[in-house]
C-alpha cells in the first residue's frame, strides 16, 4: 500500500470567510492560517501548497484578550542606528486592524516559500464589505 501525496495541479481551491467581529484576534488567525496551510483537508500533504483562499472581514471587531491592548507592542526596524520602531496594539488596532491580523496570521504559517504563497491568499477588510461575492465564499466556523 502507498502514501498519497497531493499534487499542486489536481487539488481544488475554495473560499472560505470567517468573521472575527466579537473573536480573539489569535483564534482568528489560527483558524485562517490552518486553511491558509491546507491542514483541515484529509489530502493535507506537508510538502505541498494545499490551503485554500481565507477572507476575514470585520477585522476591526476582533478583540484582544487580558491586557494585550496596552502591554503587547509591534516592533520594526529601519535599518539604521537606533532605527527601531515600537506601535502599541491599542493605536495599531485602532488605525490599522488588518495589519494587526496579518501579522498575527503571517508569523502562524512556515518561515519559507509556501508560507509567502499562502499569505497571498489571506484578504483582509475592516469592515463587513468584501468583493469576493462572484467566488461564493463558505462561512467557517471554527
Amino acid at each position: 500500500m502507498s502514501t498519497f501525496m497531493a499534487k499542486k495541479e489536481t487539488l481544488d481551491r475554495r473560499w472560505y470567510i470567517i468573521d472575527a467581529a466579537g473573536k480573539p484576534l489569535g483564534k482568528t488567525a489560527v483558524a485562517a492560517a490552518t486553511i491558509l496551510r491546507g491542514k483541515h483537508r484529509p489530502e493535507f500533504t506537508p510538502h505541498v501548497d494545499c490551503g485554500e483562499f481565507v477572507i476575514i472581514i470585520n477585522a476591526d471587531k476582533a478583540v484582544l484578550t487580558g491586557k494585550k491592548l496596552e502591554q503587547k507592542y509591534y516592533y520594526h526596524h529601519s535599518g539604521y542606528v537606533g532605527g527601531l520602531k515600537a506601535v502599541q496594539y491599542k493605536t495599531l488596532m485602532a488605525t490599522k486592524p488588518e495589519k494587526a491580523m496579518e501579522l498575527a496570521v503571517k508569523r502562524m504559517l512556515p518561515a519559507n516559500s509556501i508560507g509567502r504563497k499562502s499569505m497571498a491568499r489571506l484578504k483582509i477588510y475592516k469592515g463587513e464589505n468584501h468583493n469576493h461575492a462572484a467566488q461564493k465564499p463558505v462561512e467557517f466556523n471554527a
